[in-house]
């Protein structure tokens, strides 16, 4: 008697179907486990010597954009209703991977990028390791691919450090 219950169940189990927004689920792809409130994403793991250099705004946890850390990028497409919300997304992305990739081993901090209106300002702290020409140099041809590639005015506002060791705000 107790094993035909069970297969009762079991085969009643199965036939259930969930609708969930509309499609139908099948109770046996309808996982459960409980919550974890354990906060771990976007965190530094401590190490062993405790080596690793972290500038202010890695040092602080997720939980602290907007209090203590800032937005890397201040734009409005964001907001409800806001326009162009993927591409802006895309674009801060390209904007940030193309600076690594020609600023290579020069920028210290991250790169923050802020909209206004048709312009784009993107501000970071570089390390003076090229000779000033070389700087220059880089900072037009970054201004002018990113402004012909964005069609859009693009103003690079940059800080120099003389080694990494200046932005370190703790080690962990």
């Amino acid at each position: 008697m107790n094993t035909s219950v069970a297969k009762l169940a079991q085969i009643s189990f199965r036939s259930i179907n969930f609708t969930v927004q509309g499609t139908p689920v099948l109770a046996s792809e309808l996982h459960t486990s409980a919550p974890l409130c354990r906060v771990v994403s976007g965190k530094y793991r401590i190490t062993k010597k405790r080596d690793k250099p972290l500038t202010y705004e890695m040092a602080n946890p997720p939980h602290y954009i907007a209090h203590r850390k800032s937005w890397n990028s201040w734009n409005t497409s964001s907001l409800k209703d806001g326009l162009r919300r993927s591409e802006t997304a895309v674009e801060d992305e390209f904007i940030r991977r193309f600076m690594t990739g020609t600023w290579h081993g020069l920028v210290c901090s991250e790169v923050i990028i802020k909209r206004q209106f048709n312009h784009i300002r993107v501000a970071a702290i570089m390390r003076r390791a090229v000779s000033p020409t070389k700087m220059y140099f880089l900072l037009g041809y970054t201004e002018e691919l990113l402004a012909n590639w964005l069609q859009c005015p693009v103003t690079l506002e940059l800080q120099t450090v003389d080694s990494f060791k200046d932005v370190v705000f703790k080690y962990i």
